[in-house]
């Protein structure tokens, strides 16, 4: 979790496609990546695939089969209808309209760490801004109210283990208890919204769904749950990860911190960077559509395989000295995916780094580590902080 450089340097050198302990295949090099993620000949692992394996009772636990019917698990033309439907949500005109109320929360939270660093001599960031400017970003575009905010946070820290590459059971059991609180919560907050609605994104959304179901109110109110349910969660644990790294990477050698306070002209490169470096996601899956030849190496149709985003950002092919944390670098990365299942979000997250990088910048000139790095849960997947000790 510390350091995984070494973990992404042995899986290079075994090759771009690595046969994997299960069947399928870790993909290491950047560019075989980006042919996965980008290309149509590469499907999401959804319930039909999931039906067809011969051991479909891996599949069943509720917690997966909840995530199974979000857009990240869906193929055409089910994701098509559902992508298009959303439209662009954060196009460059509502980011803009987005920045004054992300400006505000970060000034709050802010506020916050300097409190908490001058009552005890210094202030866990990741608890006290990284995991809450994401949940009051999307929480307030969606209209969640601030009293929801630690319930909705605690049951996605624990929901997120049915996401995981091969969760336990004791994990599934954990997941399958905050999906049964995630739904209870996102329906009660969709019969309360029908009931009153208004102009927000979350009415607009009732008002498209059920014109596109007329008649069938079930149909409806299933897809605004999973789409409700899955944006929300989705931008939580990634954004509050990335914004905790990049401050931890920047933290990790004092001269760094000088000098982007000095040049924040490049707060943007640090936030790339810090996303090629250690990206908030570790792996993703998908399925051939068709048999294939992947980076010299077959792969059959319904064949599993497992893009390693840190390795592959660390390919010295497309990225030189890939270990060496180079804020000047403009190198390339994956870690918003690609093609149609690309980060519905990225532009958020984006933003809300941006603003809380240049609030931080401004108000703590001498921030700085207070412990011998982040706090990470034992994750194969999502990549967690859950304590960044400074001192402000």
């Amino acid at each position: 979790m510390r350091d995984p450089l070494p973990v992404y340097r042995a899986f290079r050198e075994l090759g771009d496609v690595v046969p994997a302990p299960w069947g399928g295949h870790f993909v290491t090099g950047f560019d075989v990546a980006d042919e996965v993620l980008r290309g149509r000949g590469w499907l999401a692992p959804d319930i039909a695939w999931q039906e067809r394996q011969p051991d479909p009772a891996r599949w069943h636990a509720p917690a997966t089969r909840e995530m199974s019917h979000t857009l990240s698990r869906l193929n055409a033309p089910e994701h098509t209808l559902r992508r298009r439907a959303l439209g662009n949500p954060f196009a460059r005109g509502a980011l803009e309209a987005a920045r004054p109320v992300v400006e505000e929360h970060v000034e709050t939270l802010l506020d916050d760490l300097e409190r908490e660093s001058r009552a005890h001599g210094r202030a866990d960031f990741a608890a006290v801004v990284a995991d809450r400017l994401p949940i009051r970003t999307v929480g307030g575009w969606l209209g969640l109210p601030e009293r929801d905010h630690d319930r909705v946070l605690d049951f996605t820290h624990r929901q997120v283990f049915a996401q995981e590459l091969l969760p336990t059971r004791s994990e599934l059991a954990v997941s399958e208890a905050a999906t049964l609180e995630m739904r209870a919560y996102f329906t009660a907050l969709l019969e309360h919204r029908r009931a009153h609605p208004g102009e927000d994104v979350l009415s607009d959304w009732i008002r498209f769904w059920d014109q596109t179901h007329a008649g069938d109110r079930a149909a409806a109110d299933q897809v605004l749950y999973h789409l409700t349910m899955f944006v929300t969660i989705a931008s939580l644990e990634t954004t509050a990860t990335l914004l905790s790294t990049v401050v931890s990477l920047l933290l990790a050698d004092p001269a760094r911190w000088r000098w982007l306070r000095e040049h924040p002209e490049h707060v943007d490169d640090a936030v790339e960077e810090a996303l090629r470096y250690d990206p908030p996601i570790w792996l993703n899956s998908r399925i051939a559509a068709e048999d294939t030849v992947l980076g010299g190496v077959p792969v059959a149709k319904d064949g599993l395989v497992h893009v390693l985003f840190g390795a592959a950002h660390h390919d010295p092919r497309r990225n030189p000295d890939p270990a060496a944390f180079d804020v000047l670098r403009r190198g390339a990365h994956l870690a918003f995916g690609g093609g149609v299942h690309y980060c519905l979000g990225a532009g958020l997250a984006r933003l809300e780094a941006r603003v809380l990088l240049t609030g931080l910048l401004k108000r703590f000139p001498t921030l700085r580590s207070a412990a011998d790095g982040p706090v990470y849960v034992p994750r194969l997947v999502f990549r967690r902080i859950t304590s960044l000790e400074v001192t402000t």
